[in-house]
Order: structure tokens, then C-alpha cells, then sequence
């Protein structure tokens, strides 16, 4: 997780050098790097690309393409440590589509961390005039869409190779992005796809890193290495891009962490409980 955080971080730096192109654009050449790389490494693994749960691996990719469409569109237009925030809601979310998904339990004391994570993104919102309502809206529906993603990559753990998952990701972006690009193309010029092949690198290794920490731990466990971007997208955003945060903003970013965070130690601390009283038992 570490790793799948500082890689991601560097990709979220060169879509913001790429922001004057189209958003789906962007997620199509990302998702076309992402595609050789993932056949590449099954070949060298030997294993298959198609996979066996095809449907399942279908609705990963749409509901993860959709995701990252949305928080591209956020990166592009708001300070990239906004962005990152609010996109640190998806555990939250994973959480509770968990629910739903994989029958997992909530405690009523983590509806309370819940709500102070919200609560930070909120705070965001209103003292920083970077961050409009739009964006905001836009952001959470991200972090939802990649939560659905993320409990789709753990019903797939032990079922399908980590790369295979990757894969079908990465070829529902691209031929959603192309779909969508053909009609709105604008020509990369100069450095830009130097800048686009480094997203697809960095996201590909962010990707990978996740996939592997999401089919070997709890998902919502995952989340208090995860916000070790925050770090990164403050200091990129301030020295790379000029994006200062006002004391009110990094208060409202500490609420969300703390929220997310607080919620991951009990839930933890809550398993190794029942862990214990099942040994006993």
C-alpha cells in the first residue's frame, strides 16, 4: 500500500501537466499503457487473460473506469490535496457496500468516525473557494464508484490472478475512453505524451500494488497506509503547482483522516476481539 500510494500520487502530478486535454482522453492512453503492461506480466506469469468470472470482472471495470473518470475531472480542476481528500471517502463507502456485498458487520461507534470524515470534507468545501459544490458532488460519487470497485476486487481475490483483474479494468477504460475520445480528440503535443505514458507507468504500478493489498487484507484496513498521499499531494500541490491551504482546509483534511483512521483501528481492534473469543470458545 505504500508503494500503490506513492505511485499513484506521481500519476495524479503529470494529469494535472496534462489537464488542457479532454478528461476521457486521458483515461483512454492511461488505460493503453495499462493494457501492454498487464499482458505483458500474465505472460510472464503464465497465466490466463480472460478469466472465469467474467461478469464480475465487467462490473469491476466499469464501475472502476467511471471512478477514475470522475476523480480525473477533480484533479484537473481543484487543488490536488482537495481532490485526494475527498477521494479518501471510499472506504467509507467500501465499507458499507461491504454491507451488502460481503455480509461484513459495522459497529455503531464507526458511524460516529463516519461522520467526522464527512464532516473534514465539508470543512474543505466551504473555507477553501477552489473546491465548488460541483467538484465536491463530484469527488464523492468517485470514491463511491471506487469503493463498489474495490469490494468487486476482494470477491475476485483467490478466483482470478491479480493481474487478470487489472486487465479487464484496464481494457473496459479503454474502449470506453475510446468510444468517447473519437468524437472529442485533441492531439498531444510536445511533452504531453512523455506525461501520459508516465501516468499510465505510475497508475499501472499503483494498480498492481492495490489489486495485491486488497486480495490479501480487509478492505477497509487497507485505508490508514492509504493516507500517506495526503502527505504527497500537500507538499507536490505546494512546491510543483502553488496550491497553499488555508489552516481551515488542513483542519478539514486532518477531520477526514482522523475519521477514516479512528474507524480502522477499532474495526481491527475489534476483530482481534472476536478472534481471541472464538480461540477461547
Amino acid at each position: 500500500m505504500f508503494l500503490s500510494t506513492l505511485a499513484f500520487a506521481l500519476a495524479n502530478v503529470f494529469v494535472k501537466q496534462v489537464s488542457h486535454l479532454p478528461t476521457m482522453e486521458i483515461v483512454f492512453f492511461r488505460c493503453a499503457f495499462g493494457v501492454v503492461f498487464c499482458y505483458v506480466g500474465l505472460r510472464k506469469a503464465g497465466a490466463g487473460w480472460r478469466g472465469s468470472n467474467r461478469k464480475l470482472l465487467l462490473m469491476r471495470g466499469l464501475f472502476g473506469t467511471t471512478a477514475l473518470y470522475l476523480f480525473f475531472l477533480t484533479v484537473k480542476e481543484i487543488p490536488l490535496a482537495s481532490a485526494m481528500t475527498i477521494q479518501y471517502l471510499s472506504p467509507i463507502f467500501t465499507t458499507i457496500t461491504a454491507i451488502f456485498l460481503l455480509k461484513e458487520r459495522v459497529k455503531p461507534v464507526q458511524w460516529l468516525f463516519y461522520a467526522m470524515a464527512f464532516a473534514g470534507v465539508l470543512f474543505v468545501e466551504q473555507f477553501d473557494t477552489r473546491v465548488t459544490l460541483l467538484f465536491l458532488a463530484i469527488g464523492i460519487v468517485s470514491a463511491f464508484f471506487s469503493a463498489v470497485a474495490y469490494n468487486l476486487v476482494r470477491t475476485l481475490r483467490e478466483r482470478e490472478h491479480p493481474l487478470t483483474v487489472v486487465l479487464h479494468f484496464q481494457l473496459v477504460g479503454l474502449i470506453v475512453g475510446f468510444l468517447f475520445t473519437i468524437f472529442n480528440w485533441e492531439m498531444p503535443t510536445g511533452w504531453d505524451w512523455f506525461y501520459l505514458f508516465l501516468i499510465g507507468v505510475f497508475s499501472q504500478l499503483g494498480q498492481i500494488f492495490l489489486t495485491n493489498a486488497l486480495q490479501r487484507e480487509r478492505a477497509a484496513s487497507v485505508a490508514i497506509v492509504n493516507y500517506t498521499g495526503l502527505t504527497y499531494g500537500l507538499l507536490i500541490g505546494w512546491f510543483v503547482f502553488g496550491e497553499a491551504q488555508t489552516v481551515e482546509s488542513l483542519l478539514g483534511m486532518l477531520f477526514v483522516v482522523v475519521g477514516i483512521v479512528l474507524s480502522v483501528i477499532y474495526s481491527k481492534r475489534q476483530k482481534d476481539i472476536e478472534s481471541i473469543e472464538a480461540t477461547a470458545g
